[in-house]
């Protein structure tokens, strides 16, 4: 894989004053700058609809960096930016403001001489995602004939398969696919990026990643917060759509997926597509018996008294959105045929956790099984988050006993050992997108086959009558939960 580490961009940042740009997306740029990793020739322009002073804009987001930024602000590093930052107001829907940004480009692209290398991020609510792709494509800011032009967007992609598809057509037709940047911050994560680094540079993994040897893969991302105030948002998404339809599918296809024939983006790519297509058919009966959705009541959690999601702002007192979500799945293919893939996830529960749990299949009982009932699996933790790490848990000799065994670990923490070295999500990503390198970044049939397996799930479910709330606040979610594993006579890790 070859990327131009030094070709020289300017990144339009669409929302430049939202509070994506000033948490996350300049305190990257920030960190990226700190780190030598930016070229000589770059600028931004950032635009939004507040009447603001390019200086007013600037001491903003410094304030911003300060706050939010992984190093301490350094003035030098800041200068590298500063002199570089642009601000311009327009609405998003107004020709007049396109044809002004035309104008600014070229003129600032003669100057820093970036050689017509635009990235178009579109920090902005989706609703706008098809307005500004059809105001750049109407006013020749997509050409590519001036010079490459990117096209970044947040998800969600789409509500559902049509709305995705609508979507997808629209900016398509206007950037190639190897030009647009479909980006979900959880593929940033530094331990999700090592799940292919530990299976397929490890020969103590990569031959047991198999059902011989796998009893069954655990993926969970567990929040001890409600929706905050997120309501509007959360009563047309829920949590099948909110999590399971991108960063949980992706855990999962990384986890599950065949070895690439090489690294470059589109084998990887191929890959994890093949794991969603792969996946157990949705029928009526297997939702039923396989599948829980739950919604927090109210209660006491972490010392503080919580409203049930019904209470909650914007929400509707007789809502039956899903907070909770865990399923029971299968990939049929010849690696994981027989293998339960396990996933949960949830708000206001117990625990706030990220994870991976590879649980490895028992050993006969013979020798050591005969006398010791109760052995304990082997587990491989993937931690994701809060804490970052791999913990290995294996069978040992209790000192001093004749030989009674007991579980024993091996715990690296990564976000430990390295603290401030481990970049953020939206640095490394950033740093992709500058670099052209978007392996870490979905393709749209990625995104076509998770709509897919979602939306026959939420088909089934709206038929279905639920009884909500389900699930009290503070707790691991709904009983039915556990019934679905302790029917397998297997239990969820909580970790």
């Amino acid at each position: 894989m070859n990327y131009d580490l030094n070709k020289p961009f300017i990144l339009v940042l669409f929302g430049g004053t939202g509070d994506l740009t000033n948490r996350k997306l300049l305190p990257a740029i920030y960190n990226l700058a700190h780190k030598d990793m930016l070229p000589e020739d770059f600028a931004i322009v950032a635009i939004g609809r507040r009447n603001l002073t390019r200086e007013a804009y600037t001491e903003q987001l410094k304030t911003s960096v300060s706050k939010f930024s992984r190093f301490k602000l350094e003035e030098d590093v800041w200068d590298k930016i500063k002199h570089r930052l642009y601000y311009l107001q327009f609405d998003l829907d107004q020709d007049s403001g396109y044809k002004g940004l035309s104008i600014f480009l070229e003129d600032l692209d003669k100057s820093l001489k970036t050689s017509g290398n635009y990235i178009y991020y579109l920090a902005v609510a989706p609703e706008y995602f098809g307005i500004i792709t059809d105001k750049l494509h109407e006013h020749n800011l997509s050409s590519m004939e001036t010079g490459e032009k990117n096209l970044v967007i947040e998800k969600p992609f789409g509500k559902d398969l049509i709305s995705g598809k609508v979507l997808n057509e629209k900016i398509s037709a206007v950037f190639p696919e190897k030009n647009i940047y479909r980006i979900d911050h959880y593929l940033g994560k530094e331990m999700i990026q090592n799940i292919m680094i530990l299976r397929f540079s490890n020969i103590l993994f990569e031959p047991l990643w198999n059902n011989k040897y796998i009893d069954n893969i655990q993926i969970t991302s567990s929040e001890t917060v409600g929706i905050e105030s997120r309501g509007s948002y959360y009563e047309s998404s829920g949590a099948l759509r909110d999590m399971i339809q991108n960063h949980i599918l992706q855990l999962l296809t990384l986890t599950a997926m065949e070895p690439p024939v090489n690294l470059n983006t589109e084998s990887i790519r191929d890959e994890k597509v093949k794991i969603l297509k792969a996946m157990e058919p949705i029928t009526p009966d297997y939702v039923r018996n396989n599948m829980v959705r739950g919604q927090y009541g109210g209660g006491d959690s972490h010392g503080n008294i919580y409203n049930s999601y019904r209470e909650e702002d914007k929400v509707s007192p007789s809502s039956s959105i899903e907070t909770y979500a865990a399923l029971k799945l299968h990939v049929n293919n010849f690696r994981w045929a027989g293998v339960p893939f396990y996933i949960r996830t949830g708000k206001r529960l117990k625990s706030k956790f990220t994870g991976i749990v590879i649980e490895f299949k028992k050993v006969p009982k013979v020798l050591y099984g005969e006398t010791n009932r109760d052995l304990m699996p082997n587990l491989l933790i993937i931690k994701i988050q809060p804490e970052e790490g791999i913990y290995l848990q294996f069978n040992g000799k209790e000192p001093g006993s004749y030989n009674n065994i007991v579980p024993v670990t091996m715990d690296f923490c990564q976000s430990c050992n390295f603290l401030n070295n481990s970049p953020e999500a939206y640095e490394r990503l950033l740093g992709d997108i500058i670099k052209g390198d978007s392996t870490l970044f979905t393709r749209w049939d990625e995104v076509e086959n998770s709509w897919k397996f979602v939306d026959s799930i939420m088909e089934i479910w709206r038929s279905d009558p639920v009884d909500f709330p389900n699930y009290e606040s503070g707790t691991n979610g709904p009983s039915a939960s556990n019934e679905l594993l302790e029917k397998d006579n297997r239990r969820w890790w909580n970790i």
